[in-house]
């Protein structure tokens, strides 16, 4: 009887700040490639842009046809014909949408265009890589040998909570190209002088207000002043959001930039089947747990917002047996990486993560994505289900709303332009541990 009631006051609390704040309809721009646009009604798309009308470098474009890919992206559309002209950019836009392809083709293309005259020297990088996270990072590094693996240029990842004398190592063998590292990492480099940024012709930032939130732009400040001033490099910089404080950093960092938005697209989510329990928080637990016996989960994520959520929600869950990863800030790096393998290869078919650390996860074939607690960053939720309905597939993603903090609907219905399903979960009648 009380678990109805708790389920009858939640789903009032949801009405009530529907009523207070209605969704609002967002014009979204449609962030999958431009050749998969369906909407014949919309006659004034833009034609969509190949690859090989951009004149590339030759093992640049040898390396996007590996791929499969013909046609760019709607960022890689906008944002190509500038950059590839040396132009300083800003680009709004989420995971997903391409824009780390975007910044690889033009760092490949710009290198192999202007070849350094003379000596080359150690620990001089030409180009430099930001990202907030170690997952990113590691990601952004795996496609770059991907797209530029017939370039010849060498490309180094440094990130902490691994082997500095490794990291050394591979930056003294031979001169380095690209640099993609975490801020504090690079620093280490830049403190022990084992990098120099002074002759660094293109510098990325990318997920700046990710970097922003965990309070990593005093080091990106101290990284910035030891390249070459904004007008003598390249500057390209991405963020989810444009907060005063992005646009104010952006100001600082680039120079005459053209600027481009991709709104979180309708077509990303549309592959996905998005649910809404209303459950009362104490009943989380028994719901998932009769989540994860259906047959058709085949490998899920389940987000929580804190690592000690995530922490106390992956030890119930080993508590009642079940086999699982888990992924967060507290997590060494040699175990996450261990961890995500696991999980990529099927071994582990449960994870439980947050945010920062489930921004490096591009795995195909996750079924479900779970929001144990729903994020109080709306772009954290699309963010979120990102994670399954890729590739063409489907995939289904379900978001408790409870008592505590079903009061964040409205902006994630905002955000993405229509309202959520809301219903109650079905009855569970699993044993939840003490």
């Amino acid at each position: 009887m009380e678990a109805s009631h708790a389920r009858i006051l939640t789903r009032l609390h949801v009405l009530d700040f529907r009523l207070i704040f209605p969704p609002v309809d967002i014009v979204q721009e449609n962030a999958e490639p431009a050749v998969q646009q369906t909407d014949n009604d919309n006659n004034s798309a833009p034609d969509p842009i190949r690859f090989a009308t951009l004149n590339l470098e030759g093992t640049v474009q040898k390396g996007i046809d590996s791929l499969g890919f013909e046609f760019c992206s709607p960022i890689q559309g906008q944002i190509l014909p500038h950059t590839l002209a040396g132009n300083d950019a800003i680009g709004k836009a989420q995971t997903g949408t391409g824009k780390t392809a975007a910044f690889l083709i033009t760092i490949f293309n710009d290198l192999l265009c202007h070849p350094v005259d003379g000596e080359r020297f150690l620990g001089e990088p030409r180009a430099i890589i930001i990202a907030p996270t170690r997952e990113l990072v590691m990601q952004i590094a795996a496609d770059a040998d991907e797209l530029g693996k017939f370039t010849g240029l060498k490309t180094v990842t440094l990130i902490g909570g691994a082997d500095y004398q490794k990291q050394l190592g591979k930056v003294n063998s031979s001169p380095v190209d690209v640099i993609v590292a975490t801020p504090g990492r690079l620093i280490d480099f830049m403190e022990r002088r084992d990098l120099a940024l002074d002759r660094v012709e293109i510098l990325v930032l990318d997920e700046a207000d990710r970097m922003l939130d965990m309070g990593f732009i005093p080091q990106v400040k101290r990284i910035v002043r030891g390249t070459p001033h904004k007008e003598d490099r390249q500057t390209l910089l991405f963020s989810a959001t444009f907060t005063q404080d992005i646009l104010n950093l952006a100001k600082q960092w680039t120079y005459d930039p053209i600027t481009v938005e991709i709104e979180p697209e309708r077509v990303a989510t549309a592959s996905v089947d998005q649910r809404v329990y209303l459950v009362a928080s104490r009943e989380r637990f028994a719901v998932l747990m009769d989540l994860l016996d259906t047959a058709d989960v085949e490998r899920i994520i389940i987000f929580a917002n804190r690592r000690d959520q995530v922490r106390r929600l992956y030890e119930k869950l080993r508590k009642v047996g079940v086999h699982c990863g888990m992924l967060s800030g507290e997590i060494t790096q040699a175990k996450r990486t261990r961890t995500l393998e696991d999980f990529k290869s099927g071994k582990t078919k449960v994870l439980v993560a947050t945010d920062v650390a489930g921004r490096g996860i591009h795995v195909e074939g996750i079924s479900h994505v779970v929001n144990y607690n729903l994020p109080e960053d709306a772009e954290d939720y699309v963010h979120r289900i990102g994670r399954t309905g890729r590739a063409g597939a489907t995939g289904v993603s379900i978001s408790f709303a409870s008592e505590d903090d079903a009061f964040l609907l409205p902006d994630i219905e905002a955000l993405l332009g229509h309202t959520l399903p809301c219903v109650a979960p079905p009855s569970s009648k699993s044993p939840v541990p003490h």
